[in-house]
């Protein structure tokens, strides 16, 4: 990330200048408090801009994490002469763009190819625990502190998922007992949970 020159600050408002800052202790330092304070100061008017633009609740709650997901991902490539809020907004919209095009594919897709009721049933039971095995790879070897940023900013059901799992390494069978929900559903939701955290930290 460029320095922010004297010009540069002077053109940005105290609130961009305090953004910039923020962004560098996270660059520099790795300061975990730093990231934080970024996503909470931009988490609302993320999501409010997500669900405007997919008008669908539970996309804009996924949306807006792998949003600053990919920001802080990508924070070396910010600039400096213009406000975080405005690159982070670019970042947003570009990725929700790319989610409704592809949902408007599968959409598609899913209405060429539907299938008889009776083929329609619900095999989320089915779901095998290998199945996201690179992606379960890839979050065990990210750093604690960026995976736990980005868990805390997951739906409830979710994080829950994350924080048994893989923090407290619970199986599927004692998650099941523990939340009192079938096998089916904890698979179901851990998979959703992992793609979407996956997805997240490696900003794809």
């Amino acid at each position: 990330m460029e320095p922010l020159s004297e010009d540069n600050e002077n053109k940005l408002t105290t609130k961009a200048v305090y953004d910039y800052r923020l962004v560098k202790l996270a660059i520099e330092n790795s300061d975990q408090r730093a990231y934080a304070e970024l996503m909470q100061r931009y988490r609302e008017s993320v999501y409010f801009m997500m669900l405007k633009m997919c008008n669908n609740k539970d996309d804009a709650e996924d949306l807006t994490i792998e949003a600053f997901a990919r920001a802080f991902k990508k924070l070396n490539q910010y600039n400096a002469e213009y406000a975080f809020s405005t690159w982070l907004f670019k970042i947003a919209s570009n990725n929700a763009i790319d989610f409704i095009r592809k949902k408007k594919q599968k959409y598609s897709f899913s209405i060429d190819s539907k299938k008889d009721d009776l083929d329609s049933v619900d095999h989320s039971a089915n779901i095998k625990s290998s199945t996201l095995d690179p992606e379960e790879h890839f979050i065990r070897t990210q750093k604690m502190e960026s995976v736990r940023l980005l868990v805390d900013g997951l739906k409830p059901k979710y994080k829950e998922m994350i924080e048994l799992f893989y923090f407290q390494e619970m199986s599927h069978e004692e998650i099941s007992q523990k939340l009192n929900l079938p096998i089916g559903t904890i698979k179901a939701q851990l998979y959703r949970a992992r793609e979407l955290l996956y997805n997240a930290l490696k900003g794809a």
